[in-house]
């Protein structure tokens, strides 16, 4: 019964995820190396990518830990972030907030650490990362939120993380008629019904020869952002 009704979905949702390629290249005709798309949506993330690479790879965050210095890992951080229009600006005043006290930087800067080049499993070293967000010092805003929780990998690791910005995505997954399991409150469940959503999606579009999560998490933005109607 539950084969038959996957096999009833499949075509409505080829036929959505062709409608969906049909608006991306009415809009980017190049597809993801439309001069357009990388001017309107990749070039400024993929920046981002080069600039944390630059200043906080795995080797410079860990010579930083050594050092003590949590409160320079959280300033490159929330400077490298601030410069791109990914953060609602209450989250990115959230996070400035929670990262001044010093407890706030040493937990942010471990925590980041530990999500990101960590040896557990990536649901275990998630879970931990909503974790110290839900922790940090709190002024007025909360600081667990989605983007925020999602933000840091994304930039850091594109082949790996994905950014998410909860109402378009849930209406992409809609318009794509693909599941997703959205939850408020980060965990880690649904940010692995995320990545699998995005898998899905990348796997549909191989012939467009996507790259990364930025143009997957472009894709989607696309679908369900009222930027696109």
């Amino acid at each position: 019964m539950l084969g038959t009704s996957a096999a009833s979905r499949a075509p409505r949702r080829i036929a959505a995820l062709e409608r969906a390629r049909r608006k991306f290249l009415r809009l980017f005709p190049g597809g993801f190396k439309d001069e357009t798309y990388l001017a309107w949506e990749r070039d400024y993330k993929w920046d981002a990518h080069r600039e944390w690479r630059m200043q906080l790879d795995e080797k410079s965050l860990a010579a930083l830990l050594r050092a003590r210095d949590y409160a320079e890992i959280a300033r490159r951080a929330v400077k490298i972030e601030s410069g791109r229009s990914l953060l609602f600006s209450f989250e990115k005043m959230a996070l400035r907030d929670a990262v001044r006290p010093p407890e706030g930087a040493q937990a942010f800067a471990e925590g980041l650490r530990d999500f990101l080049h960590g040896d557990a499993p990536l649901a275990d070293r998630f879970t931990r990362w909503c974790e110290t967000l839900d922790n940090l010092p709190r002024r007025q805003t909360r600081v667990l939120t989605w983007p925020l929780a999602t933000v840091f990998g994304f930039i850091a690791e594109p082949d790996t993380h994905i950014f998410l910005k909860p109402n378009t995505t849930r209406e992409a997954a809609r318009k794509l008629e693909l599941p997703f399991a959205y939850v408020s409150r980060p965990n880690w469940q649904t940010y692995a019904d995320y990545l699998a959503l995005a898998q899905n999606v990348k796997r549909g579009l191989r012939d467009m020869r996507p790259r990364d999560m930025i143009d997957i998490q472009s894709f989607l933005w696309v679908q369900g952002s009222d930027e696109y109607r």
